[in-house]
């Protein structure tokens, strides 16, 4: 059966992708465009004549090489947390499993909440007192069932691919995980036990937020209208208790999410200098994510509190 055109595209592009990293690339050599500054470089070119940025080794350079992975033109960051979350929560499932748990209808909310504190749920004494810092981190990838996942997810499809746009795929991870961390620090420092991506979607909002107040017109002011009822529903939800939310890890992310987006200028990198600070900003973000899962699986057998 052959493949629709848009997903024999993407494993084109993913195949040419692989090839680069192993030294291959396309068949016919062309001119190409600087990862770093967009200025128009010879076939041969190793370095940027105009940013002095190396053309294969530079932190712009393999950015975009990663990126191109999951298609220039989607999302690359938001698809890849997107995976992430649905991968961690698969982890999730398979561990509860594994233990003879996970049947029936708890599937959509209720994954359990020792699984879920080995995989790096946010706890403030495991935190503070255990300096198990990386939770603030693995938190977001962690779900409390189909149900929470499912409308994170489609809340993260809904505003991310707009702000990945407009601030570029580096930016936007930084942003991301900065305030997802700063959400569960709040919940941790009121003593939650708590996961989920709401709190980095949450940071989202503050950045959308951020960015409507900075520009005028009615379109603008409408936006903000309506995410701020959004907003504010939200919290009574969380203090109505009902449906569980942890209104400390939104608040954190809001304000976080609102703080960066007054900090960043609402637009792609202009220039060499710009593109390059985003780099290093999205490397710094994505090292981190790297850091923090490695530390939850080394401490994965480690003894439950009160044991």
């Amino acid at each position: 059966m052959a493949l629709p055109y848009k997903w024999q595209w993407r494993i084109d592009k993913w195949k040419s992708t692989v090839r680069g990293f192993f030294g291959g690339g396309d068949e016919q050599p062309r001119p190409k465009l600087c990862p770093a500054c967009g200025t128009l470089v010879g076939i041969g070119a190793t370095r940027c004549h105009q940013c002095g940025a190396n053309l294969r080794f530079s932190m712009a350079a393999i950015t975009k090489q990663v990126s191109g992975i999951f298609g220039d033109h989607a999302a690359p960051a938001t698809t890849a947390l997107l995976i992430a979350n649905i991968l961690m929560f698969a982890v999730s499932w398979m561990a509860i499993a594994a233990q003879g748990g996970g049947g029936g209808t708890s599937i959509l909310w209720n994954m359990g909440g020792t699984t879920s504190y080995r995989l790096g749920a946010s706890y403030g004494p495991a935190i503070f007192y255990g300096n198990e810092w990386w939770r603030l981190v693995t938190a977001m990838f962690l779900h409390g069932g189909l149900l929470h996942i499912g409308f994170n997810m489609m809340a993260l499809m809904q505003f991310g691919p707009a702000l990945e746009e407009l601030y570029g795929s580096a930016r936007y991870l930084f942003i991301y995980v900065v305030t997802g961390a700063f959400g569960f620090l709040l919940s941790a420092k009121m003593g939650n036990f708590s996961l989920g991506a709401s709190g980095a979607i949450l940071g989202l909002v503050g950045v959308m937020l951020a960015v409507t107040s900075k520009r005028g017109g009615s379109y603008m002011r409408e936006v903000r209208s309506r995410l701020i009822s959004s907003v504010v529903i939200l919290f009574v939800l969380g203090f109505s208790g009902v449906m569980g939310m942890d209104n400390s890890a939104h608040f954190g992310g809001l304000v976080a999410g609102f703080g960066l987006g007054k900090l960043f200028a609402d637009r792609q990198p202009m220039n060499g200098a710009e593109q390059k600070q985003a780099y290093a900003l999205g490397w710094i973000a994505f090292l981190v994510l790297v850091a923090s899962f490695v530390m939850m699986f080394l401490h994965y057998r480690d003894p439950l509190p009160g044991q």
